[in-house]
């Protein structure tokens, strides 16, 4: 197994949607389209990915099927990196590991924008005489054409794959730890974010407006388990507030400069990383098609 150069001409498809994956993708020159149904009467192009992006790299990171078909914008020089030499690729490209990151929270920021967005218009479009307005046409259409070609990928839930590696996960014992007692604030709603947690022992709860009467608990996170990394991957602030939940709470925290060092001595750190960020990128995915479903058919039955 290996990561080899390849070229790609005008149109030539790269990867398939469907498709089994072995392997990944960074472009090194050129662009290339993301569609939808390609090949089919309705094909829909999603993205444009540029020089220095990565695609198909969630096949390998959770074993799932290409979520979409990737065809080549003129000429396209790629290197393809199959999932055995993903080891050999970070040893001989360190600076690529956090690039990697960097690019799965790009996109799941992209996407978090694209379904507040589609929230905003099911309000209006749920308002009767709004959505008899052609200034909304677009919009709407939009979003129907997103669910009919991508609802085969919908489903009723979304499993985490990352936790059946939580759950055999080997502590080491080496990286920087720190100890909370029951009420710490690890950070707060709207921080910049400058290190990630492996939570070791103990649970964490993550807040809307903690402290506030609006306040909202959105999850409680046991140990073994990854947060923060969303908010260090990206160039937004903390979108909740971690607070834990009991005496003992065990963390090691990992910053971004820390990540080549770890992968050398435990990889699977980095592994269980990389599951988390693809696992929040798919669930908000399906949760961003769920509403374009809802726009259909309020839009429909108007």
């Amino acid at each position: 197994m290996s990561f080899v150069e390849k070229t790609f001409r005008q149109g030539e498809v790269i990867i398939k949607e469907g498709d089994i994956g072995k392997s990944f993708f960074q472009i090194l020159e050129g662009k290339a389209g993301v569609y939808a149904n390609y090949g089919k009467n309705d094909p829909m192009r999603i993205a444009v990915l540029e020089e220095g992006e990565y695609f198909g790299e969630m096949a390998i990171i959770e074993e799932y099927p290409r979520s979409a078909t990737v065809v080549a914008i003129g000429t396209v020089k790629v290197v393809e990196i199959e999932e055995d030499a993903l080891g050999a690729y970070f040893r001989r490209n360190p600076d690529q590991i956090f690039a990697l990151m960097k690019h799965i929270g790009n996109r799941i920021a992209a996407m978090t924008k694209d379904y507040q967005d589609a929230e905003n218009l099911l309000k209006e479009v749920r308002d009767a005489e709004a959505a008899k307005k052609k200034s909304l046409f677009t919009k709407i259409k939009k979003h129907i054409d997103l669910y009919q070609n991508n609802k085969s990928k919908m489903g009723d839930s979304v499993e985490n794959p990352a936790m059946a590696e939580f759950a055999k996960f080997k502590d080491d014992k080496t990286g920087k730890t720190e100890t909370y007692t029951k009420g710490k604030i690890f950070y707060k709603e709207g921080d910049t974010g400058t290190g990630m947690y492996l939570l070791k022992n103990g649970s964490v709860g993550m807040y809307y407006n903690f402290r506030r009467k609006d306040e909202l608990k959105l999850a409680e996170i046991k140990a073994v388990n990854v947060f923060g990394e969303f908010g260090v991957v990206t160039d937004g602030g903390r979108n909740a507030t971690a607070v834990a939940e009991s005496d003992g709470t065990v963390v090691e925290v990992i910053y971004a400069e820390d990540l080549e060092t770890i992968f050398k001595t435990n990889p699977d750190k980095v592994n269980l990383i990389l599951k988390q960020l693809s696992y929040r990128l798919r669930k908000v995915t399906i949760e961003f098609l769920s509403l374009c479903k809802e726009i259909t058919v309020t839009y429909n039955d108007k």
